[in-house]
């Protein structure tokens, strides 16, 4: 998820919002739209996609490092003023750019070298996508990671319901519901992150990089983060996430005597009640499914299908365009969210329109 596009002036053009170069033996990406919290466009996609055909045969290069310019964040997702644009004109674009970026997703997963992400600050949405399924991934003090995605009316994609779906307990689907953003200790505990390195030497780690493997250099860098507060509520996030609907959670939360578990009732029932059942579905299904390929494919049927629910394009009105925090959902309960509600996100889009990976 992503806050607003750049408007100066100045900003980078689509050729050099992403910029790679070979440093030593490490061949570096970084997402160079400081101003946006480096949000994701579909050049910038295919930019990475290319440095990553590009260097994958290329015995001069061992490893790839991915990084965010200025110091606020890796990456806060995907341009969602575009996406609110593209839903509201009923165009396809999205569609284009989620097909592209779903399957840069899985190439990083999959990309015969090591993946060094640096998740410091806001790794949010597509942010997660382009780091937390690479093979190496590192969280600082600052880490803010997240799929806030309930929050305007849309669904985790980029792989994050494979990746939620397979977090200890029930605390990736916790994460998914309240959109929550965690701290680095919690990022390792959900198996979104492996190691902690503290900002400040993230210069060394990076120049570290380009004279010897990751695997060499992180024992030099890695440290043990403070702790913290997943670990802690695993009993009730265990027990009242368990519950079978998105209503039943509501209430164990609520039901809880919890302050934590109350707050997070509060969360949930901020945000819309289509996507909280979509994504319920979503994250439960994606645990059954065997690949992340398999994963990706459902969030594209997802996410595609939601480009003709209301509760997006208001969503993102609401957080981005006219920034009144007041979204109107429909329908604006739990209980006006039927069953063939959220089975038409899992629609099948036809032979010609569904995404295909290796």
């Amino acid at each position: 998820m992503k806050t607003e596009p750049e408007t100066d002036a100045k900003a980078p053009s689509d050729d050099d919002t992403v910029l790679f170069h070979v440093e030593g033996r490490t061949g570096v990406l970084t997402l160079n739209r400081p101003r946006a919290l480096n949000a994701l466009t579909h050049p910038m996609v295919l930019r990475i996609s290319e440095a990553l055909d590009a260097w994958a045969d290329d015995p001069a290069v061992g490893q790839v490092l991915i990084r965010g310019a200025g110091e606020r964040g890796l990456c806060a997702g995907g341009d969602i003023r575009a996406i609110h644009d593209d839903a509201k004109a009923g165009n396809t674009a999205s569609a284009g750019f989620w097909r592209d970026e779903y399957r840069l997703n899985a190439r990083i997963a999959r990309y015969p070298k090591p993946y060094v992400a640096l998740m410091d600050g806001i790794v949010m949405g597509g942010g997660v996508g382009v780091s937390s399924h690479g093979s190496v991934r590192v969280v600082t003090e600052r880490s803010r990671v997240a799929m806030p995605e309930t929050g305007i009316g849309f669904v985790p994609d980029v792989g994050g319901t494979w990746l939620l779906g397979r977090a200890p307990g029930r605390l990736g689907t916790h994460l998914a519901l309240t959109g929550t953003a965690v701290g680095a200790a919690d990022a390792l505990l959900c198996g979104l992150a492996d190691h902690f390195v503290p900002a400040a030497r993230l210069p060394e780690l990076t120049a570290a990089l380009a004279t010897a493997p990751a695997d060499e250099v992180l024992p030099r860098y890695a440290a043990a983060p403070e702790p913290g507060v997943l670990a802690g509520g695993r009993s009730w996030i265990d027990h009242c996430y368990a519950a079978g609907t998105v209503e039943e959670i509501v209430e164990r939360l609520l039901g809880q005597g919890d302050p934590a578990a109350k707050e997070a009732a509060e969360t949930i029932l901020a945000k819309s009640p289509t996507a909280l059942k979509a994504t319920l579905a979503a994250v439960r299904r994606s645990a059954a499914l065997g690949t992340l390929e398999e994963a990706l494919a459902q969030e594209y049927r997802v996410s595609c299908n939601a480009l003709t629910s209301p509760d997006l394009v208001e969503g993102i009105r609401a957080q981005v365009v006219d920034k009144d925090r007041n979204p109107r959902w429909s329908p604006p309960t739990l209980a006006g969210v039927t069953a063939a509600d959220v089975e038409r996100f899992f629609a099948p889009l036809g032979e010609d329109r569904e995404l295909r990976l290796p």
